[in-house]
């Protein structure tokens, strides 16, 4: 890998202070105004802190007028091979120079998903989402109750859902 790096240059700012791990590779990065960077891997975003959150904990990535607002998602629990989530609070980081950074953020969120469906419910509803967990094998059911959701229906449906997954012809 030395030599690509010596044709391609390092795109690792020299004052990160973040820790990639081995193989890991930045393939684009921001600087954050206020400090901080932006890098994109294919395990996911480094935010300012520095840490990662892997593209299937991004919940929301819109980019507008020099501003990326992220959503990041939190595992709040599971039904059976099910994950259950939920979204933390967004937060906005400006960038001056963004480059490539919101084009390649988009393009690896959208390519986590395998599957995506809407069930509404008496009480609100859900989203069922299918995702590929970077640097794992197949696929995880993640399920996101809207707030207000009867999160114990939600979870008997995600359950059954993760169970016919795993075995499509039952």
């Amino acid at each position: 890998m030395g030599w690509l790096r010596h044709l391609l240059g390092d795109r690792v700012p020299a004052d990160f202070d973040g820790s990639l791990d081995d193989g890991e590779h930045v393939v684009g990065s921001a600087a954050v105004e206020g400090g901080g960077y932006l890098l994109v891997t294919p395990l996911g975003l480094w935010i300012p802190g520095p840490r990662r959150v892997g593209w299937h904990l991004v919940g929301k990535a819109a980019w507008s007028t020099g501003v990326l607002t992220l959503t990041e998602s939190e595992e709040t629990g599971t039904a059976g091979a099910a994950v259950l989530l939920a979204d933390k609070t967004p937060v906005r980081f400006e960038l001056s120079r963004p480059g490539k950074v919101p084009i390649l953020i988009r393009q690896r969120v959208d390519g986590s998903v395998r599957g995506r469906y809407r069930k509404d419910l008496e009480t609100g509803g859900a989203w069922f989402v299918e995702r590929k967990v970077p640097g794992q094998d197949g696929t995880v059911l993640q399920v996101r109750p809207d707030p207000g959701t009867d999160v114990d229906l939600v979870e008997a449906i995600a359950e059954e859902a993760a169970r016919k997954l795993a075995k499509p012809n039952s």
